[in-house]
């Protein structure tokens, strides 16, 4: 990126901002911070609506059977995780697009391109005969709001100097992953009255359970519809109000590097841990309160546990800040480790019912610790690979700041690729556990282990006093 002084000012054309030095600490102050936060809060919402979008077959799965739709659970598990797995293909590609067409141009379209999941999915539900590859096609379309945080979260990286950035993509996710206990929050309400007027279609009639189930009137399409607007008036405010960097211009082959990167591998393994248990929890949570509590309306409590993971978020990235990722990070593992045994201790088993508050606290805490999870594994990163890119090239290099930037928004829109594979294999591995043994029990199992040797990784690369690279 080209230096510049107090009294040259950044030169632009139109919406392409073609100096960005944000590491001169006059320039950010003097306008760099202003331009950098204009599209902190555009992204954000945009980001918001992708997740919102990706997570909604989280709710929509949970409420086919009461429509009449016949399909048996792990059917039910494979329509929630689907959209975790094509989302998580999606951000592959979508990790490299914004050093190729630009954050604006690439915001806007990939919002829009929202317009195709919701619309599909408010007919399909309408009609019980529906064909079950209809549905499958659906949710996989839900991926496009997936692959959509890899490159949100490339794009903000560049605009923030160096330890501004854990706070900034911290606030970006944080606040963007809103959207999944939002979808989950909102569709109980919209669905229960036609808000969106008679050109949403006609009410169907369902039958709740819980309780205090029974037939009642409901606008099931009003799930997926209700974002409609939203992304229309978002992808445009993207367009107008964003700006393309062209300091951040890269070909697939120059970002390609962080393939041979080993850090960049560790970070997707540890992201998986982290990210991915948030977003499988969020897409499986639902489906494990209906069948494992079957007095409870899940969709009462579901949106609790995505909500606080996404809070959690941006203190994740602040405390990482101040304290350093790495650790954040460590203690993160050893606490998840801890809450899935409270998990486990609360299912039903034999005569017994088990204990739902358990089992709803545990998954809050855990929860609340991905969300701290995400916030210090990406607050690691730009430092990792800013620490490597300086010992190449000299700590006053400009070619150590140029490159380190590129292959942290590389690596922080791969690693989110690899994470939200956890979106697909956490429902799947439930649905398989119940198929199997007729509980979660194994599955959760899986977790204790997987979230042990993820501390281990943090340890002995990044938290121990010896560490291969301490951030």
């Amino acid at each position: 990126m080209r230096p510049t002084s107090d009294a040259t000012p950044p030169a632009r054309r139109g919406r392409l901002l073609t100096v960005w030095t944000p590491e001169d600490q006059a320039f950010w102050v003097r306008e760099g911070s202003a331009i950098a936060n204009v599209n902190l809060w555009i992204s954000v919402p945009a980001l918001f609506l992708a997740f919102a979008v990706w997570q909604m077959w989280s709710v929509v799965a949970v409420n086919l059977p009461n429509l009449g739709f016949q399909y048996t659970e792990n059917e039910l598990f494979w329509l929630a995780a689907l959209p975790a797995l094509s989302g998580a293909t999606l951000r592959i590609f979508y990790s490299f697009m914004v050093p190729i067409f630009g954050g604006r141009r690439w915001t806007a379209l990939t919002t829009a391109s929202l317009l195709l999941p919701t619309i599909g999915a408010g007919l399909a539900v309408q009609n019980p005969e529906t064909p079950y590859s209809t549905m499958l096609m659906l949710a996989l379309l839900c991926g496009l709001g997936g692959g959509n945080f890899s490159s949100s979260m490339s794009n903000i990286s560049f605009f923030f100097p160096k330890e501004r950035k854990g706070s900034a993509l911290g606030l970006n996710a944080g606040l963007g992953n809103l959207g999944v206990s939002s979808v989950q929050f909102l569709a109980p309400l919209v669905i229960s009255l036609g808000v969106l007027g008679p050109w949403a279609g006609e009410p169907q009639m369902a039958q709740l359970s819980g309780a205090h189930g029974g037939p009642v009137e409901v606008w099931a399409q009003n799930a997926a519809f209700i974002w409609v607007p939203f992304i229309i008036i978002v992808s445009m405010l993207a367009w107008v109000g964003m700006h393309d960097i062209a300091d951040a211009k890269a070909s697939f082959r120059d970002q390609a590097v962080i393939f041979k990167r080993k850090h960049n591998w560790i970070m997707c393994f540890l992201y998986l841990g982290t990210f991915g248990s948030f977003i499988g929890f969020s897409a499986g949570f639902p489906l494990l309160i209906k069948y494992l509590y079957p007095a409870v309306r899940p969709l009462q409590y579901a949106w609790l546990g995505p909500l606080v993971g996404a809070l959690a978020r941006p203190f994740g990235g602040w405390l990482s800040d101040r304290m350093g990722g790495a650790r954040v990070t460590f203690w993160t593992f050893f606490w998840m480790v801890l809450g899935v045994v409270v998990v486990m201790l609360s299912l039903p088993s034999g005569q017994s019912a088990g204990s739902f508050a358990g089992f709803l606290l545990g998954f809050l805490f855990l929860f609340f610790l991905t969300g701290i999870g995400n916030g210090s594994t990406f607050a690691m990163i730009p430092t990792i690979f800013t620490t490597l890119a300086e010992r190449r090239h000299g700590a006053a290099s400009a070619q150590a700041v140029a490159e380190g930037s590129k292959e942290s928004a590389a690596v922080l829109g791969f690693s989110g690729a690899m994470g939200a594979y956890g979106g697909f294999f956490i429902p799947k591995s439930f649905g398989t556990s119940f198929d199997l043994t007729g509980s979660p029990q194994a599955a959760l199992w899986f977790f204790i282990v997987f979230y042990a040797v993820s501390l281990a990784v943090t340890w002995w690369y990044y938290s121990r006093r010896r560490a291969e690279v301490p951030c």
